[in-house]
């Protein structure tokens, strides 16, 4: 029964996944689980998602975001195994350090050691669009299968669009269009280098640089991100 179960899953992502080629999906699983919590939480927000087709959005974004989170992004065929290996390597140096940290203060609180993902563009859209947000290794690894799935199916520039409408920048802020209206009050066709640089720099903690717009990093990565925009080919 369980290998029933299990296969009819795959079935259903594998069809969702096919779909996405076509049909522009309306929400994703990280979206939903995003507005429940808003919604919980009983504090004042503002859901801002509004899909655009690929040609409006300003070249500069997927530019940006090709040299802020993903350089191999056009070349590799969804997963770079050397990104995650030496990922893994830092989380486990840091998870060292943490451990000799609360070793030297017992009794003491020590913060646990954050931990680095090597994941591609593509990797990051099959987890925002199917999968929860935990992180175990039978998750990950439905995470590969869906990666490989995303890069049979669909092709670059259409990675690249549903990735951007979906992706999170702020709180129940989703998508290049709501971005940019958000933090610039332009649409996503609108969009400077280096609006779009910035932007780019939020990905990782968005929710973070909503509340720290001024934020040092943010300045000083955005004119790294402007710096390496030339190297990346996109149209």
């Amino acid at each position: 029964m369980l290998l029933v179960c299990g296969l009819a899953l795959q079935g259903v992502f594998a069809l969702r996944v096919a779909a996405a080629a076509w049909v522009d999906p309306a929400s994703t699983s990280f979206q939903r689980s995003e507005a429940w919590r808003l919604w919980r939480s009983g504090e004042p927000w503002t859901w801002r998602h509004d899909w655009v087709p690929a040609e409006r959005i300003a070249t500069a974004l997927p530019r940006a975001v090709i040299a802020s989170e993903d350089a191999g992004f056009t070349e590799h065929g969804g997963i770079e195994w050397d990104a995650i290996e030496r990922a893994w390597a830092r989380n486990q140096a840091q998870q060292a350090r943490a451990e000799r940290r609360a070793a030297d203060r017992p009794g003491q609180v020590v913060r646990p050691a954050k931990l680095v993902g090597g994941s591609t563009i593509t990797q990051q859209l099959a987890k925002n669009m199917l999968l929860s947000g935990e992180r175990t290794v039978l998750r990950k690894a439905q995470e590969a299968v869906l990666t490989l799935w995303l890069e049979l199916w669909l092709d670059k520039p259409r990675i690249m669009e549903v990735y951007l409408n979906h992706v999170e920048w702020g709180a129940g802020v989703f998508g290049a269009q709501a971005a940019a209206q958000r933090y610039f009050r332009v649409d996503a066709a609108r969009l400077s280098e280096r609006q779009a640089a910035r932007l780019a720099v939020m990905l990782p903690a968005p929710k973070r640089f909503e509340r720290r717009p001024d934020s040092a990093y943010l300045a000083g990565r955005t004119e790294v991100i402007l710096g390496r925009m030339g190297d990346v080919q996109w149209s």
